[in-house]
């Protein structure tokens, strides 16, 4: 059973930067892709950014140029650096993977196994 485990979340001021991680156990990283989503309060889950089979890595434009996506074989991670971060970053970070569809992006209904979240603050 594919389980995810999200960490690093945390209170950080403007401007700041903080590192997700994404732990899977019982698979390795071989999915079609696997991403990150942040929920905002009272907001719909939206897709941040995925790294897909190839090694492609997809951002939503809010983040392009402030946030990094990678993975690493050998931990079974999937780490999100995040620079230059804003209040309206705050939300709940959610790893997930997609094991159906073959050329998932950013949509929520592409991916099928998610973590429990992460909670990032961002605030003066």
């Amino acid at each position: 059973q594919v389980q995810l485990v999200e960490s690093g979340g945390g209170l950080v001021q403007p401007g700041g930067s903080l590192r997700l991680s994404c732990s899977v156990s019982g698979a390795t990283l071989d999915f079609s892709g696997i991403a990150w989503f942040r929920q905002a309060p009272g907001q719909e889950r939206e897709g941040i950014s995925t790294i897909v089979r190839d090694g492609n890595q997809y951002y939503a434009d809010s983040v392009k140029g402030r946030f990094t996506i990678s993975k690493d074989n050998a931990k079974n991670t999937v780490d999100l650096q995040m620079n230059n971060l804003q209040p309206e970053d705050t939300g709940v970070y959610y790893c997930a993977v997609s094991s159906t569809w073959l050329f998932p992006l950013l949509r929520v209904d592409e991916y099928d196994i998610w973590g429990q979240g992460t909670q990032v603050a961002v605030s003066a």
